[in-house]
């Protein structure tokens, strides 16, 4: 399982490389389509129109991942702390019945407020 308290993994921002989408695509359930995609160094964050998927990057070649399933009717709360003068990145925290705080941090010029009305119209 992914280590979500160590937020460092996840300094993430936005991308449009079908390479993502691609990799995720055959744990997607029928109806499941990708809406958004983030990178980080290695590990990427995709949110569909059901879920949060965070895939973490492991061992030297990059041929081990650890897949998390993060599904919406799971979120109990959620918090979008976005980006400031001093302080660049911006982050997203959800509370997630019988797992707790997820946080992801991003990088500068992501649309927090973007990524919390998705979430919004997956959850409300």
């Amino acid at each position: 399982m992914i280590d979500f308290e160590n937020g460092s993994i996840f300094k993430l921002k936005l991308t449009d490389d079908p390479a993502f989408r691609d990799e995720v695509q055959p744990l997607l359930a029928d109806g499941e389509a990708v809406a958004l995609a983030f990178e980080g160094v290695r590990d990427f964050v995709v949110f569909t129109n059901k879920r949060v998927i965070a895939v973490n990057v492991q061992g030297v070649t990059g041929r081990k991942k650890d897949y998390a399933s993060l599904p919406y009717n799971r979120i109990q709360a959620y918090s979008v702390e976005t980006d400031g003068l001093m302080d660049n990145d911006g982050e997203l925290d959800m509370w997630f019945s019988g797992l707790g705080k997820v946080r992801f941090e991003f990088k500068e010029n992501v649309d927090l407020p973007a990524i919390a009305k998705h979430i919004a119209n997956a959850t409300l």
